[in-house]
């Protein structure tokens, strides 16, 4: 008889769930505050209000994107100022290196939005259910009145974090108020109902139930940090040259870690962090407070973990005391980092300040690109988009300044002035004719710049453009 084949063995591993154990210390203490502050900002920015005069929305935080408007307290940011947007994310990234750098996944295991709400969603847990060893007991129990009522208490307390958070995120992109009766009355646009539905979907599955697995498998970063790390950057270790061997006798033959599994029952994401670095490590630190009071009870010296780096872990294993924490953070590569961070906050900032009140756009209409004229003058027309970013009426003088053989007329006014309304753009038709046998008329292209002054503020601005003629004439 042949031997039947083996089955393979499965490449899937379900899911350990994990029951991170209630923790006191400085770390989660800073933790919580972390968690007070990003939650206090999100639900309750879009409900301050800031005067911005009439005709303008009075939110101090809106993505207007009906009108394309970005309003953040007295900063109004515009379309054509997407430079503004674009220097705040590429701030961002470069914050996001510069503490990668000096402490590590500092974000991921702070600020992320997912370890916000998921410690949030724990705390829930925990005062639902009880602490790590009563969830291990009603994870492992079966199904009865107790598991049931309190299961549902504690999704229906979940689902209504994760309403909360969806209705939240849409108030920042309308009057929150008014949205807020709207969606009450059943009266506001789909969208908003469709967007709160998906953001609640994702809270719910997200911060309830895939938790530590979006850490490990969703997120790029994990996989991103080592780049930005190297061996001068902080980030919480276990000093194994002091910790082992592991055992519960306190003499010469063991080291101080009594392999109590304090730093692994706090993890939220089930690692062990005496086997060393680990892409899992969101360094939450977590994992100090834990063993810090376990070595205060067995009297010994706090941090057998701790934070630290790899060049202080060669000069302790030969009895040196460690860099100090500035030198650290203060070497060549967060300089750098520092100083193009705080170089593009100062360009946006003096960019935000010398910005013009006024500004406008040309699009010249190609379709004809010229026409002759009855008299045999050639005309071009042109397009121009005047915005007016302040909150009065303003006339609008356009000249333009070139070849003197060319004129300006606008479509439906006796003058060059144009009137915009406050907070709008208007869109104006201009004709620029150059008389038959000119050097702009007979040549084939003739550069020129359009203008346009604000006599009551003193603001000008100005773009260059083509004049185009016929050749053949």
């Amino acid at each position: 008889m042949t031997a039947s084949p083996e089955t393979p063995k499965s490449l899937y591993a379900a899911r350990e769930p994990i029951f991170p154990k209630r923790v006191s210390g400085y770390y989660r203490n800073l933790k919580w505050w972390i968690l007070a502050v990003t939650l206090g900002i999100y639900y309750v920015m879009p409900w301050i209000r800031w005067d911005r005069g009439p005709n303008l929305p009075d939110q101090a935080v809106l993505l207007d994107l009906a009108h394309r408007r970005f309003f953040f307290f007295w900063i109004e940011i515009w379309p054509h100022e997407f430079y503004f947007v674009a220097g705040l994310l590429i701030m961002a990234g470069l914050g996001l290196f510069l503490f990668t750098s000096a402490l590590g996944r500092v974000w991921c295991g702070y600020s992320c939005p997912q370890t916000v709400w998921t410690d949030l969603f724990i705390l829930v847990e925990r005062w639902i259910e009880g602490d790590r060893n009563a969830r291990l007991r009603l994870w492992k129990s079966k199904w009865d009145s107790k598991k049931i009522r309190l299961r549902i208490t504690k999704w229906v307390a979940w689902l209504l974090i994760s309403v909360a958070t969806g209705g939240a995120w849409v108030f920042y992109f309308t009057d929150a108020p008014t949205l807020l009766v709207d969606l009450f009355a059943f009266e506001a646009h789909a969208v908003a109902y469709t967007t709160i539905a998906i953001l609640t979907l994702t809270t719910f599955v997200f911060g309830g139930f895939m938790r530590e697995q979006v850490c490990i498998y969703m997120c790029p970063w994990p996989r991103i940090q080592a780049a930005m790390m190297d061996e001068d950057t902080l980030t919480v270790a276990y000093r194994d040259w002091r910790g082992e061997p592991r055992g519960k006798k306190h003499d010469n033959a063991t080291g101080d870690c009594i392999d109590c599994m304090a730093c692994v029952n706090v993890c939220p994401t089930g690692i062990d962090i005496r086997d060393g670095q680990q892409m899992a490590c969101i360094t939450c630190a977590l994992c100090i407070d834990a063993c810090d009071d376990i070595m205060a009870k067995v009297g010994k010296p706090r941090g057998l973990i701790d934070y630290m780096a790899l060049t202080d872990e060669t000069l302790e294993r030969e009895g040196n005391a460690p860099k100090p924490i500035m030198k650290h953070i203060l070497r060549p590569r967060t300089i750098i980092y520092t100083a193009l961070w705080a170089g593009i906050g100062f360009a946006l900032v003096f960019l935000l300040f010398i910005r013009s009140p006024i500004d406008m756009t040309v699009a010249p209409v190609r379709n004809p690109v010229n026409v002759v004229l009855s008299d045999g003058s050639i005309r071009n027309t042109y397009d121009i988009r005047l915005r007016n970013m302040s909150g009065t009426d303003k006339p609008f003088y356009i000249s333009l300044k070139g070849d003197e053989a060319l004129t300006l007329q606008l479509e439906g006014a006796d003058d060059q002035v144009a009137m915009v309304p406050a907070n709008e753009t208007f869109l104006q038709r201009v004709y620029v004719t150059a008389p038959r046998g000119s050097g702009p008329a007979t040549g084939d292209r003739t550069e020129f710049r359009f203008w346009i002054d604000d006599f009551v503020n003193s603001a000008r601005a100005h773009t260059d453009t083509v004049y185009f003629g016929r050749t053949t004439e």
